[in-house]
């Protein structure tokens, strides 16, 4: 008995300190509360280290005869098993950790980033898990924490290929990892103003404009705001807010420019040790903001050029260091730059876009990729055209520089935020001090003048900087906003609703309306979708969904126009015309129908995929194979050898007798909607709704539990060998659904259903077959099928199954510019790995030109991507940002397979079908492989609405703007 009760509590200690498992996110909370209220914090106690590896009493120092030791804490046990379980690191002493942890190579740097992270936490919750920790005199050393910093930068410098892969990464550390440098007095101003602004509400318009839009007269309204509240202050908030004022006047002291040659010790006699000099020279003593701002511009891009030059790890560490203080300058100035004329303005977009790259928030390769110089012409005048050209490269950069910061930290910050709802906070700190925040008020401003010139005038609301939206897919809607600021993974959308979200989650159902920060790609299945149902669809700024937030709840009306303004509007404020677009809703009338009338379910054999083309498309099989058989009779070099489950066999399946209800699948299914239909006289949509999805919920757990027929498992054995090449299980597949409702004239049914990555072992192969033929029958597909479809219960899946390609790139084309609207060109969007594009990634896009050349519109920032082992199931592999995905063969070689696609595909499957294609594709090895090609469907109503033509102004794109004209 005793030895029992042993076990248990020796099972349960295991769980309690992570000894064998992760900690849940609610242990963790629990954890950093303890610590929170604890005097030595997440440290058990001191000791001296000696360099032997012994350690030794805090009143023990070690003795010299085996050299000098560091003293400073031990994390306690359950601190250190929290990062053996959870990969979780609190309250991190530099001095006590290897570089190579540190640098964190297997998990993306997270050690590094969370160093970072723990860092701003501490400003903004008073210590965090240190808040009474910190006072644990001897538990941190700051000499031996900032030895440790130049000696792990000197290391980590001399590597050439990390310092090329993760310039931004390293750039952003120096300002969180002493070493002898300055600290980051920018987060700390406004860390402290945070802090003032939760306890106090009264100060948050000065929060607000401290962190959007800091200067020094700002100073002076602290002080008075304290002054006016000081009989409603306590004590600790009086002292908070003259630490607040300290910082603000440190931050805007001028930096000495003069003591920036410090810097240049370690190379002074080279090329760019001769730029700094020059330029310390000519701006030590200048008044000239515009000059001082140039130069300094100019000067932080040189020096990211040089830094690879430089071999030595301290002369890159100077160079690093200095290009910090140079951002600081910019920061600090940019808002004193005043640009009275459209070529002030330019000029000013230009070079704080330079000063963004030579920062690190694009990489070198994007930023020769955006044009931003002015091309007047002899008059002195652009056109209309060009500077919106402009406008939009402009407008680019900054997106770009935000993801930079987002694909970077997001990851972490996700896991944190799980834990500590705070961490949240630290992705717009970072953007908000970069010198991309000063890019993108004057692209605002530039919106806003360009707006004003060609009536293209977005009217959200009342909110400020409407120039941040920028409208993707026509269409209009009218209910409940809902602005989503957090993660949107665990928001329960409704049909009726309009929402803003951070990003669109993957698995998006079917809504009203929406606008998203990371738009993602055009391409995703969320986009075509969206544009596919008209669904009004726009990208907005971080500052739009804040400032959106006041709406959250209220109904509004939402329109986004051909041309991409957009309009939303309170309920009240909506007009006559604008109310009679929602008075009729005649569903029934602009639904279609899945044609079954051709479909073919007595073929109860597995085809080759070789044996289908066009023609089977809704009859033996879906499209996604009968499109890919005939791209494999085109293309067959390009193409997998294939095999294809067609409707017969799911159909024959059905018949089978379904467990504990007395009838077959199929009659289960149409009873079902015979019943929905009987009640849709007496009861309302929600109610049918609910009876449906409870009842589709057991049709799929029955499906996938559902027998497989002998005869059919010994076929798929034979084909699986002869077709393939090798037996069931020894090599891995995919199994994608092929249903008869995707990719007709009016419905496109991008992603509604699932595709099974990579599966090899043979009872999931044919364990995944159920599941494919139970995902029709999920939420999500069944409610998109019902906002669109008249016969939603004649959906029929089949299975195309193909070998896995483990490729090394992968995406969309889609045979039509959809940025410009041009028919003649494309739009190419890819993801590293495989399924690249079309769940949503940040993918690496172009329109390419029909008179030659191209056009990038997006990097790929995505911090993870899909590899395919030949084991079978996927493993996340991470990236860098510093490489093109796509080169200029791949370019070529997907012009000339849309070419042939354009010319051929309408003769070889005799279709009159003459509109754009989309068509998912990859590259191994440089070698193209097509894995599909649908319709490209676009809502044509949506694209001829009159309401939607009457808030399109005609724009003049030819009007001549004198660049001397007052802003």
């Amino acid at each position: 008995m005793k030895k029992n009760i042993l076990l248990f509590y020796l099972s349960l200690g295991s769980v309690i300190f992570g000894f064998s498992q992760s900690r849940s996110n609610d242990q963790i909370k629990e954890l950093i509360q303890t610590y929170k209220n604890d005097v030595r914090g997440p440290y058990k106690d001191i000791r001296w280290f000696c360099t032997d590896g012994s350690l030794r009493q805090p009143k023990d120092p070690c003795p010299e005869k085996i050299g000098p030791g560091l003293q400073h804490a031990r994390y306690k046990d359950a601190v250190v098993n929290l990062g053996k379980t959870n990969h979780i690191y609190l309250g991190q002493i530099l001095a006590y950790t290897e570089k190579e942890e540190f640098w964190d190579t297997k998990n993306t740097h997270s050690r590094l980033k969370q160093y970072q992270l723990d860092k701003y936490l501490r400003t903004v919750n008073e210590g965090w898990v240190n808040q009474k920790g910190q006072f644990y005199r001897g538990a941190i050393q700051s000499e031996d924490e900032e030895a440790w910093g130049i000696d792990f930068y000197k290391w980590l410098l001399t590597k050439d290929d990390l310092l090329e892969e993760n310039y931004f990464l390293i750039r952003q550390s120096l300002k969180d990892i002493p070493h002898s440098g300055d600290d980051n007095v920018a987060q700390l101003m406004r860390s402290q103003s945070k802090v003032i602004s939760d306890e106090i509400p009264g100060f948050m318009d000065l929060r607000v404009k401290i962190h959007s839009l800091p200067e020094a007269s700002d100073i002076e309204k602290v002080r008075k705001f304290k002054i006016e509240k000081a009989s409603k202050l306590s004590t600790s908030n009086s002292k908070k807010i003259d630490e607040l004022v300290a910082t603000m006047t440190t931050f805007f002291e001028p930096i000495d420019i003069s003591a920036l040659k410090k810097y240049t010790t370690t190379i002074k006699d080279s090329e760019i040790g001769k730029s700094i000099n020059a330029y310390i020279l000519s701006n030590t003593d200048t008044s000239d903001t515009q000059k001082l701002i140039t130069e300094t511009a100019q000067l932080l891009y040189d020096i990211r050029e040089a830094i690879p030059t430089e071999k030595s790890g301290k002369a890159r560490l100077q160079l690093l260091d200095l290009s910090l203080k140079l951002e600081a300058i910019v920061f600090k100035n940019a808002q004193k730059w005043e640009t009275n004329t459209v070529e002030d303005l330019l000029n000013k977009i230009c070079y704080l876009g330079l000063a963004t790259a030579g920062a690190g928030y694009v990489e070198i390769q994007e930023w020769e990729q955006l044009d931003l110089t002015i091309k007047p012409s002899p008059e002195k005048t652009m056109s209309l055209e060009d500077l919106t050209e402009i406008l939009e490269n402009a407008r680019r950069q900054v997106e770009w520089s935000s993801s930079m910061v987002k694909a970077n930290y997001q990851h972490t910050v996700d896991e944190y935020t799980a834990f500590e709802p705070l961490a949240y906070g630290f992705i717009d700190d970072k953007i908000r001090g970069s010198v991309a925040l000063h890019l993108g008020l004057a692209v605002s401003e530039l919106g806003d003048f360009i707006a004003k010139e060609s009536a293209l005038t977005n009217k959200v609301l009342d909110i400020s900087n409407q120039s941040g939206f920028r409208g993707l897919n026509p269409g209009y809607a009218f209910g409940e906003l809902v602005v989503v600021s957090g993660s949107p993974d665990a928001i329960e959308v409704s049909s009726n609703k309009i929402y803003i979200f951070q990003r669109s989650p993957a698995d998006l159902k079917p809504i009203a309306g929406i606008a998203t920060v990371s738009e993602g790609n055009m391409v995703s299945h969320v986009q075509l979708l969206a544009r596919n149902l008209g669904i009004p669809n726009a990208a907005l700024s971080d500052d739009n969904l804040q400032s959106l937030l006041k709406y959250n709840g209220q109904n509004v009306f939402y329109a986004v126009s051909n041309k991409g303004n957009v309009i939303m509007k309170l309920e009240q404020e909506m007009t006559e015309d604008e109310r009679a677009l929602f008075i009729k809703k005649e569903r029934k009338e602009e639904n279609i129908a899945v044609p079954i009338e051709n479909i073919r379910l007595k073929e109860t054999n597995i085809l080759n995929l070789r044996s289908v083309d066009a023609s089977d498309s809704g009859q033996l099989c879906g499209p996604k194979a009968a499109n890919l058989g005939q791209l494999k009779k085109m293309f067959p070099e390009q193409v997998v050898e294939g095999l294809v489950i067609p409707f017969g066999i799911f159909r024959s399946h059905m018949d089978q007798q379904m467990p504990n209800e007395n009838k077959s699948y199929w009659d289960f299914l149409n009873e079902m909607f015979a019943k929905a239909e009987q009640m849709s006289l007496t009861t309302n949509d929600e109610e049918i709704e609910a009876f449906q999805l409870g009842q589709l919920q057991i049709l799929r757990d029955a499906i996938k539990k559902m027998p497989m027929q002998e005869s059919f498992l010994s076929e798929l054995e034979t084909d699986f060998k002869s077709i393939l090449g090798k037996e069931i299980g020894d090599i891995p597949v995919f199994l994608r659904s092929d249903t008869n409702m995707e990719d007709l004239k009016e419905f496109t049914g991008a992603g509604l259903n699932l595709t099974l990555f990579n599966v090899a072992d043979k009872d999931k192969i044919i364990q995944g077959i159920k599941d494919v033929w139970a995902s029709p029958y999920t939420e999500r597909s069944f409610k998109w099928r019902q906002k669109y479809l008249l016969n939603p219960e004649n959906v029929f899946p089949s299975i195309l199954v193909i070998p896995s390609v483990d490729v090394d790139y992968s995406g969309v084309l889609i045979t039509k510019g959809i940025s410009n609207g041009n028919e003649d060109d494309l739009t190419v969007a890819f993801s590293r790995g495989a399924g690249g594009a079309v769940d949503g990634q940040s993918a690496e896009t172009y329109l390419i030109k029909n008179e030659g050349g191209f056009q990038f519109l997006a990097p790929a920032r995505e911090q993870f991507y899909n590899g395919l082992p030949m084991t079978g199931g996927m493993e996340k592999k991470s990236a860098t940002f510093n490489n093109f995905i796509l080169n200029t063969q791949n370019l070529n070689d997907i012009r000339i397979l849309a070419n042939t696609i354009r010319k051929t595909l309408p003769k070889e499957t005799n279709s009159d079908y003459d509109g754009a294609y989309d068509v998912e594709l990859g590259f191994k090895d440089n070698k193209l492989w097509l894995f599909q090609i649908r319709p490209f469907v676009e809502n044509k109503k949506a694209l001829s609405s009159g309401y939607l033509e009457s808030i399109t102004p005609k724009i003049d794109k030819n009007k001549a703007i004198s660049l001397s004209q007052k802003l």
